[in-house]
């Protein structure tokens, strides 16, 4: 019985699997480690063209660095699970210990029981289902803050360019979730996105039937409003929709601004 349990800690397998492992391995441990994570392995395999569209998304801060993971898997029932929620943020405090800049990095950061890749091989083995760390992402800053989404299936991180008030941080990171920026400010929307947002106002003041001499204009107008829309200090502040967030912070600081932001969600 302890084997199994030692086994079922180092694998994240179940009961059942690893009493069967090291039955098959005739009481050898490094052997039924290797059968568990060769069975993850073919589950991989075999559940490859499934689609992982369910998952744990949590993010943290530690200093100056603010990271988000999303562990992603096929069901919500195994997206709720305990285990699988401390596994993420097993891989959650592994980011923020190494600060790794890409995903592969990440998923190649060893831990005690093995590297995040196997360890979610592994996980594969013991739910049957795909999974997989769809998103990584971090930023550093001054000052950072971060937020989780009641449910885990949407996560924020912001940086700002100096200290700031904790409570005042945490509601631009809750602005951020939601009302989905796209940028900072105007100048860091793509070149591309501006002018199909502009080919697609003239197109409809077209078919409005508005003079062709008024179009670009008219395009312009909405440029603007997409603006406001879609980028963080120009939106409407969630809490009091009579300033926007460029406001609320000068409130608190006038040289206060944010210098990145990142936003992971699985929510439809």
């Amino acid at each position: 019985m302890a084997d199994i349990q030692h086994l079922r800690k180092m694998t994240g397998a179940g009961m059942m699997d690893c009493k069967n492992a090291l039955s098959e391995a005739n009481g050898d441990f490094d052997k039924a480690v290797e059968i568990i994570r060769k069975k993850g392995q073919a589950v991989a395999a075999k559940r490859e063209d499934r689609e992982a569209s369910e998952g744990c998304v949590l993010a943290t801060t530690e200093g100056d660095f603010a990271a988000v993971v999303a562990l992603q898997c096929e069901t919500d029932f195994v997206a709720k699970n305990e285990d699988y929620i401390a596994l993420t943020q097993q891989f959650l405090d592994a980011a923020i210990a190494h600060k790794p800049e890409t995903l592969d990095q990440l998923l190649a950061i060893e831990l005690p029981n093995g590297s995040i890749s196997q360890l979610i091989t592994d996980k594969m083995a013991a739910t049957g289902e795909k999974m997989e760390l769809g998103y990584y992402e971090y930023v550093s800053a001054p000052y950072v803050a971060s937020y989780i989404h009641m449910g885990n299936k949407l996560a924020t991180i912001v940086g700002f360019n100096k200290e700031v008030d904790e409570q005042v941080a945490k509601d631009v990171a809750m602005q951020v979730a939601a009302m989905n920026p796209i940028a900072i400010t105007a100048d860091g929307i793509p070149a591309d996105v501006k002018e199909k947002e502009l080919t697609i106002a003239r197109e409809k003041a077209r078919e409005a039937g508005k003079p062709e001499n008024l179009l670009d204009r008219i395009a312009e107008g909405a440029l603007q409003k997409f603006y406001k829309e879609s980028t963080l200090l120009q939106q409407e502040y969630v809490k009091d929709p009579k300033k926007t967030i460029e406001q609320f912070l000068k409130e608190q600081d006038k040289e206060l601004s944010v210098t990145s932001f990142k936003r992971v969600s699985l929510s439809v």
